[in-house]
């Protein structure tokens, strides 16, 4: 069963050193044959949330704001990546994420941490669990906490220290089963809601 996994990384400052932890997951991800759409929410520049991009009439919503909402109803899960503000999360990334709601229903999400120094940015974690929960994507039990981002990927993502390469797959196994195991609850569901004899040609 293929994958569709849509990496979202939220940071949007200069200088930002989270990126190098968003091209390892972007990587090892593409090396399990996922198909990975990556939303930079330093690319995607979207308004301070006023409208919901459900509350715009069809196709009147800002054109960035309809791109990222085609990337997330496509997707069977997400990979967020979150540094740690204030014991929170990046103000550009919960923006994104407010902006959208069916999106997200019935899609697992996982969530990796980072931050500058030895804590790994797990008090934004605890705050991304709540928030992905009320969008309608559960957080999978593991996390990917990172410290010292600056110096555990080199530029191009590559892991200096060989330890992230051993735990990036336990994470990403747990986050595919999810994924699998909820897309095929969201097809049975498409199935169900079809006539008999498009339910035939579905389930065959």
């Amino acid at each position: 069963m293929n994958l569709n996994t849509v990496v979202i990384y939220g940071s949007a400052r200069r200088g930002r050193q989270g990126i190098k932890a968003a091209r390892f997951i972007t990587r090892k991800l593409e090396e399990r044959r996922h198909d990975v759409t990556f939303v930079d929410t330093a690319e995607y520049e979207l308004p301070f949330l006023d409208l919901m991009y459900k509350e715009y009439d069809t196709g009147t919503a800002p054109e960035a704001m309809q791109a990222v909402a085609r990337i997330l109803a496509a997707a069977d899960g997400f990979v967020i990546l979150s540094g740690e503000y204030n014991h929170s999360i990046p103000p550009a990334l919960k923006n994104l994420l407010d902006h959208y709601q069916s999106e997200y229903l019935y899609k697992p999400s996982a969530i990796v941490t980072y931050s500058a120094g030895p804590f790994a940015g797990v008090r934004g974690l605890v705050n991304m669990r709540g928030i992905m929960a009320e969008l309608g994507s559960p957080a999978i039990p593991s996390a990917f906490p990172v410290s010292q981002v600056w110096k555990a990927f080199d530029e191009d993502g590559n892991a200096v220290d060989d330890a992230y390469n051993e735990r990036v797959t336990k994470f990403l196994d747990e986050y595919e089963w999810y994924a699998r195991a909820l897309k095929t609850e969201r097809d049975r569901g498409k199935c169900a809601r079809q006539t008999p004899g498009q339910q035939q040609l579905c389930r065959g």
